[in-house]
């Protein structure tokens, strides 16, 4: 029994495929806001490409393989305070990260987006919204891209530093010291602003792709709308016998998981079959199992 569920284990299946594609997209879309916009406005953010575009400021040494460099040396470091699992798919994001990186460099240096300095702003927001756009499909499919992760775990480990002031330790720590190479507050605040635009756009992601709802119904017709919603919108009902306190009347109320883009269907076939039913729509941060996401 043990080694047919190993064997299945190891076989590939669509979700791993999905999942594989979904981080190749993220990776590429981080690559490309880092690469054509952040660069070539000499734009320091936290983390490892934060101080690998600081060590590429300074001495023009490729971005690429820098970002390779400095995450296997910290990988080499905190062995053994991570598990195989982060160490493996770390392995995998940061070495695609890198080779995209080293390809997309050179290539926006010859045929570039954009003009360094004309509107350095929108730069910086553009390429915000393009690396946490991709940092949320990387984190939402279970990647990794290294980085500042790996410091973090040493510091939570060693000193007992939560995960969210160690982050904001190393950041606010790589991003200030810009000041010693360009001697200008104005880089640092740009840096600041970049780590608030990716950070919510990053959450944005993260969040949108796990966006489910539940419906609370109640009405007399509630054996139609749950056939309905059964055959039609294919998702499961549970069906829960309650009471009125105010009419002391027996109710039959159905829950249903849904995801938000199913919702209008929803609506418009309890609308048909009962228009005086009693409907509460509530968001779920994130629902897990047979139909939503896998549980990871």
């Amino acid at each position: 029994m043990s080694n047919n569920f190993s064997l299945a284990r190891l076989k590939p299946d669509h979700e791993q495929m999905k999942d594989f594609l979904m981080i190749f997209l993220g990776v590429l879309l981080y690559s490309v806001g880092y690469t054509a916009f952040i660069l070539p406005e000499k734009v320091v953010m936290g983390g490892v490409s934060g101080l690998s575009a600081l060590i590429f400021y300074a001495t023009s040494f490729s971005p690429g393989y820098s970002i390779w460099i400095l995450n296997f040396l910290m990988l080499g470091i905190a062995l053994k305070a991570l598990t195989r699992k982060f160490i493996y798919r770390t392995v995998i994001g940061v070495t695609l990260l890198a080779m995209l990186v080293r390809f997309l460099q050179p290539l926006f240096i010859s045929y570039p987006l954009v003009t360094a300095g004309d509107d350095k702003f929108m730069h910086v927001l553009i390429g915000g919204v393009l690396c946490g756009a991709g940092l949320g499909l990387i984190y939402s499919h279970n990647g990794s891209t290294g980085g500042t992760d790996i410091i973090i775990a040493l510091l939570n480990k060693h000193f007992r530093m939560s995960f969210g002031r160690a982050m904001q330790f190393i950041d606010i720590t790589i991003i200030s010291s810009s000041y010693l190479l360009f001697h200008s507050m104005e880089t640092i605040v740009y840096g600041v602003a970049f780590t608030l635009i990716a950070s919510y756009v990053c959450d944005y992601v993260v969040n949108g792709t796990r966006q489910t709802v539940q419906f609370i119904i109640i009405s007399k017709h509630y054996k139609d709308i749950a056939d309905v919603i059964n055959k039609k919108i294919h998702r499961g009902v549970t069906l829960i016998e309650g009471k009125g306190w105010y009419s002391k009347q027996e109710v039959d109320i159905l829950i249903v998981m849904a995801r938000r883009y199913e919702s209008q269907d929803i609506f418009n076939y309890i609308k048909k079959i009962d228009p005086d039913a009693l409907v509460s729509q509530s968001n779920c941060q994130g629902v897990f199992g047979e139909g939503f996401d896998s549980i990871k």
